[in-house]
């Protein structure tokens, strides 16, 4: 009776999520995310004041994209043969020094160069911190604590645009960049005492996989992120500049709001996500960010603005996590880092890609028309699942 009890006890216990070391994790990944937050809404600031024209400016807000998704297969590789704190710290240190440099740069060519560098050093730590996470979380609760981890940087995009933009106005950029350099490195000193998985590997196996750069088990959810991440570009390039157009203030409500959604759903999602699987989260989260997209093709007011806001925020906050948990749980355990940089490889080329899709199709349409496009790549992806779900069923 008593070892029945025993166990009993024992069984809660290492099914918690909120460990020692996943709490570390959840606050490093909250500080990195925080600081470059910050620098989102100026860096295009900084751009002008150096003397950059809007050309320059979408050239180095978007080459930092492209540089994370380049990296991330080798991180992906490197976190199950180098180990996942290796990588972590080295892609921390790397965001905390290219950040930091920001400030001193006097020329756009200067700037240029350390945005590439800064986005090495995010490749690698946030596929590495997606790993870790997994890492830490009991398989039987993995959506349910993807969901909780994601909060971390939720929270910090709810504060780090509008809190960048506040410094910018009483400080100088130097001093600005340098703060957001000092929150990655609080994070390098949290992630410094995580005790971290210890890779197990064969020579074999990482001899075969030499020149692998993704994970095949992760592809289909991955695939499907990228039709719903190409809005992304077009919501965080031009819904600035179609507001703007359109006459409605408060543009800055509607990413408060998008993130505050984004909390909300993520708090439920993943449990929902662990006890019915993927069908119950995808297709509800997809149509919620499908409507939000039309609303915002057709924005009458600030009113409907906000709505298509806490739609897009509800339905991506469902849905992310429940793809992250469905990528890796079928991977091996020795490729769960590949599964994750393969995640995150078409989570940015979605971004980039829409960014550049759409500046040309906003020139040619207007900027309406990007999210009906916007609102048919979702679909597609809504399409694809549908095709995927069915062909599993006949498997």
């Amino acid at each position: 009776m008593d070892q029945q009890s025993g166990a009993t006890q024992h069984k809660p216990d290492t099914e918690k999520i909120w460990s020692r070391d996943f709490l570390f994790i959840f606050l490093a990944n909250f500080f990195i995310f925080l600081g470059f937050q910050m620098t989102l809404p100026t860096i295009p600031l900084f751009v002008e004041q150096l003397g950059g024209n809007d050309q320059l400016i979408g050239f180095i807000v978007g080459i930092f994209t492209f540089s994370a998704l380049l990296v991330r297969p080798f991180a992906g590789r490197m976190l199950e043969t180098q180990g996942r704190g290796f990588v972590y710290l080295i892609g921390l240190a790397i965001f905390v020094i290219s950040v930091g440099s920001f400030g001193f740069a006097v020329s756009i060519a200067f700037l240029f160069l350390m945005r590439v560098v800064q986005g090495v050093g995010w490749g690698f730590s946030t596929t590495a911190s997606g790993t870790i996470a997994t890492d830490l979380i009991p398989p039987r609760r993995r959506g349910e604590g993807m969901g909780y981890f994601g909060l971390s940087g939720n929270v910090a995009l709810a504060m780090g645009p509008t809190l960048g933009l506040a410094l910018a106005e009483v400080i100088t950029f130097k001093q600005l960049f340098l703060a957001s350099a000092f929150l990655g490195l609080t994070a390098f000193l949290l992630a410094s005492r995580i005790t971290y998985k210890k890779v197990e590997k064969s020579e074999r196996e990482i001899e075969r996989r030499k020149w692998d750069v993704y994970e095949k088990s992760a592809l289909q959810p991955s695939l499907l992120l990228l039709f719903i991440t190409v809005t992304f570009g077009g919501i965080a390039s031009f819904l600035p500049l179609y507001s703007a157009q359109k006459g409605i203030e408060g543009i800055q409500w509607y990413f408060f709001i998008f993130a505050m959604s984004l909390m909300l759903s993520r708090s439920f999602a993943g449990k929902l996500y662990d006890k019915k699987g993927h069908g119950a989260v995808f297709l509800p989260g997809t149509l919620l960010i499908m409507t939000g997209m039309i609303l915002l093709a057709w924005l009458p007011n600030s009113l409907v603005m906000l709505i298509a806001a806490g739609l897009y925020g509800f339905g991506f906050g469902a849905v992310q996590p429940a793809l992250q948990a469905w990528a890796v749980q079928d991977a091996p355990m020795n490729r769960k880092g590949m599964a994750n940089a393969t995640f995150f490889s078409f989570f940015d080329l979605g971004v980039g890609v829409g960014a550049m899709a759409f500046g040309q199709i906003g020139h040619w349409l207007g900027y309406g028309s990007i999210y009906i496009a916007s609102a048919i790549s979702v679909s597609i992806s809504i399409i694809l699942y549908i095709f995927m779900a069915r062909r599993t069923v006949k498997n």
